[in-house]
This record gives C-alpha cells, structure tokens and sequence, in this order.
C-alpha cells in the first residue's frame, strides 16, 4: 500500500512514516523539504500518483489566528482535490481532542474548519483526535506563563506520548475509512495545573503554578472535561512518569 504523509518529517510524521515502513508499505514522507508544498500545490500530483492513503500530520508554521486559518484551509482544499483527481481512497488527519470544545481559540477554530472540509469533500475519511502529547506540556507551561507564574485551570487532562500517536494514526491509515472520527489518549488522568507543576519540578524549573479555575487555555476558558476524550476512546499505554524518567 502507498502512504503519502504530509508533514511527513515532523515530530509525528517522521514516527509514522518509520512505523509504516517497518511494516511493510510503501511510505512517501512529503513536506516542502522534499519538494511536497500543501499551500502551493508544488509536487502534489507527482507524490499521490498511485497512492491509496494520504495522512496529513502538518501543522502551520505559524500560530497567529490569520495565519492559521488561511493555512489549514489552503492547504486541505489543495490536498483535496489533488487527491480526488489521483484517486486516493482514504483520507486520514490528525486532530485533537475537544477541537469543537476550544472554538474560542484561533488556533481550534482553524482546525475544526479544516476538519468540515473533509467531511465535505467526498473522500472517505478518518479523523483522528489526539489529547495533548506529553512534549506539548512545555508549550502549555509556555503559554500560561506571566513572569515567574504559570496561571492554570484545574480541570483534567489525559496526554499521551507522541510514539502512541503516530501508532494510532499508523493503525487508522491501514484500517478502513471510519468516516468519523476515532480518539486516542494516554492511560492516566490529572489535574492541568497538577500536571505541569510536577513537569516542572521535574526540570528543576523555578516557575510557579498558581491554581485559577478562570484561567483561559490558548484563548478559552475550560469546564472540568473539556480536554477529556469520550468513553470509546483508544487508551494508549505508556505513562507520564515513565516519560518524565526517560527525558531526566
């Protein structure tokens, strides 16, 4: 089978595109360093040619609302239609979860318009919506940081490691198109501000947390499981300590 990533040389793409590879498919790694660019059409056509999967794991150079949102739309309706016209038979993406749940965020917003875009577009499709990676705590802590505080929400949140991602992606583009969406997320829950204190304990890192129910998450507010994933969720398996101990 031919998978073409795009994103294909990212923190996930690149996992993917091993665990594919070790797999037995013909896996395409496409980003503008190998000559694949979603937002201007360059080497599209050449890379699906003959491809049955094309997983999109890329991401927006660029976090500002404008930006975002003209990249995941650019780039999705570009990737649309140049499969369509190569015959591709499962369109996978990945997602997060509680996208619809975030809508105050410019970032969210983008990626639920991409996500309407390919439920419209005809191809069969999986979406699938990943909690926050356990790297990603570093930018949550980033975000929420005003001088030496971190100013977060106690509500909960289930992350997950990044290899479990790309291997939930992994077993969704080899499957048969869900035409919905399938959820992935770590084994344990904690509370945010919990979270990223011990995280930060961890690195030695002098910052504060400081517990505010009012605390906005990238531009939106949250309830107790907004960054929760539904009942059916896939749970992954490694855990946040053994994580943390591989990084120390």
């Amino acid at each position: 089978m031919k998978v073409v990533v795009i994103g294909g040389t990212g923190l996930i793409g690149s996992k993917l595109v091993a665990k594919l590879d070790e797999h037995g498919h013909q896996t395409v790694p496409a980003a503008p360093s190998t000559g694949v660019n979603t937002l201007t059409g360059e080497g599209l056509a050449e890379v699906l040619k003959g491809a049955q999967v094309v997983v999109d794991v890329s991401n927006s150079p660029s976090f500002a609302d404008d930006a975002v949102m003209a990249f995941f739309r650019a780039s999705t309706t570009n990737l649309l239609k140049t499969e369509a016209e190569a015959g591709v038979t499962h369109h996978v993406a990945l997602s997060v979860v509680g996208t619809e749940r975030l809508q105050g965020s410019g970032y969210f917003r983008a990626k639920q318009a991409q996500e309407e875009l390919i439920r419209a577009s005809g191809i069969p499709y999986s979406i699938v919506h990943a909690t926050q990676f356990f790297e990603f705590m570093k930018g949550i802590a980033a975000e929420a940081t005003d001088g030496d505080t971190v100013r977060l929400a106690p509500v909960k949140i289930q992350p997950i490691y990044s290899d479990d991602v790309a291997a939930a992606v992994g077993r969704t583009a080899v499957g048969a198109p869900v035409n919905g969406v399938v959820e992935v997320a770590g084994p344990d829950t904690f509370r945010l501000d919990e979270l990223i204190r011990k995280g930060l304990a961890a690195k030695n890192d002098p910052r504060t947390v400081v517990t505010d129910p009012h605390a906005t998450y990238f531009g939106t507010e949250l309830e107790e499981t907004t960054l929760l994933p539904g009942p059916d969720a896939q749970t992954a398996g490694t855990r946040f300590s053994d994580w943390l101990a591989q990084q120390a």
